[in-house]
């Protein structure tokens, strides 16, 4: 049995992180998401929050810490992409896509790692992709972004991992959700055949992973890049 933890998934109100969300409160830990809007799953406490915005993020770590408990475990989720070809790509596309995906993972850490130090405990999980190591024609920023977070992790492992603190990346690699269900048919069938598995993974698979690496069965994992894509992205 895992011990009960204070859990805040970040971009918890659709898609994995929803499904992240989920799976903790499955496991019988608190639970809060934080949303731009919607809300989390049953049974978790849903915070507004942006995580382009450290005041947002400092209210809504404070809102958690009063009814839920110092936040123990961290899921830095919430990402957006802005898909353009290099040579169309805005200042904007890109340096918004990274302020979220890698500013975003930046400020919830950071506010996060104060209460993990005091407890001498802490689970960091950064949500990347196979997009991060494998490239993606037209995601540059979104590439990019995600691959710093390994970067990030394997930093804050050798700033903290001493404090009983981890920090791993978890790498989706195609996952059945709203964005990849509207595909035209054929798309899905190429995609399909690069992926040695066949076929597309589920929510709940990478829920999984992200639950086992903040459980206390992995204390001894970090700074590692643990993909969930069916062996698209191996060797990366």
């Amino acid at each position: 049995m895992t011990t009960p933890r204070t859990v805040l998934v970040t971009g918890g109100n659709r898609g994995i992180g929803f499904t992240i969300a989920e799976e903790f409160v499955a496991q019988g830990h608190r639970v809060a998401v934080t949303a731009r809007s919607g809300e989390g799953p049953e049974g978790s406490l849903t915070v507004v929050a942006d995580v382009t915005d450290a005041a947002s993020i400092d209210a809504a770590f404070s809102t958690v810490e009063a009814e839920l408990g110092p936040v123990e475990v961290v899921v830095a989720n919430a990402g957006i992409t802005k898909d353009v070809l290099l040579l169309r790509m805005s200042e904007d596309d890109f340096s918004s896509v990274v302020d979220t995906n890698l500013g975003g993972a930046f400020r919830v850490v950071k506010r996060a790692a104060k209460g993990m130090l005091k407890a001498r405990f802490g689970r960091i999980v950064l949500v990347s992709s196979v997009v991060g190591l494998y490239g993606g024609a037209g995601q540059a920023n979104y590439a990019a972004s995600k691959s710093a977070l390994v970067g990030f992790a394997r930093s804050i492992t050798r700033e903290l991992g001493a404090r009983g603190i981890t920090a791993n990346v978890v790498a989706p690699g195609f996952v059945e959700t709203d964005m990849t269900a509207v595909l035209p048919e054929q798309t899905q069938a190429d995609y399909k055949k690069a992926i040695p598995a066949a076929r597309f993974g589920t929510a709940a698979e990478v829920a999984k992973t992200v639950t086992w690496l903040a459980g206390d069965d992995s204390g001894y994992i970090s700074g590692a890049v643990i993909p969930v894509d069916g062996g698209l992205g191996m060797g990366h």
